[in-house]
């Protein structure tokens, strides 16, 4: 069960990324407008520019995240002492992808005193 919700949150985040979501928000503001006018007011006005500018940087996270995942694998495939079992790992849960930097990870890693981060 706890998987099926993991997946389903993923796949929701990746849905909301698309064009689709911006023109799901244009569909529910036509049918407010229609349907219940008078209750759209500045409040109303504000949960909609809030839910829009969401869509807005949701957008362009997964953006970036899709660019950054181009270039390593871009990297990937160039190198050829690279580790290709990594190369699937974005298709992977966020907790399962925690849990494999965490495996990778030394155990006793602790910077000296007198270097700078």
């Amino acid at each position: 069960m706890a998987s099926l919700l993991q997946r389903s949150l993923t796949d929701l985040g990746v849905l909301t990324a698309r064009p689709i979501a911006f023109l799901a928000l244009g569909v529910y503001i036509a049918a407010w407008l229609i349907f219940d006018r008078e209750s759209f007011d500045m409040h109303g006005g504000a949960a909609l520019a809030a839910w829009l500018m969401t869509l807005f940087i949701q957008r362009a996270a997964h953006r970036d995240t899709q660019a950054i995942q181009a270039k390593l694998d871009e990297l990937l495939r160039a190198h050829s002492d690279a580790r290709t079992d990594l190369r699937d790992l974005d298709s992977e849960e966020p907790e399962d992808i925690e849990r494999h930097r965490e495996r990778q990870r030394p155990a006793n890693v602790s910077i000296p005193k007198n270097q700078k981060r």
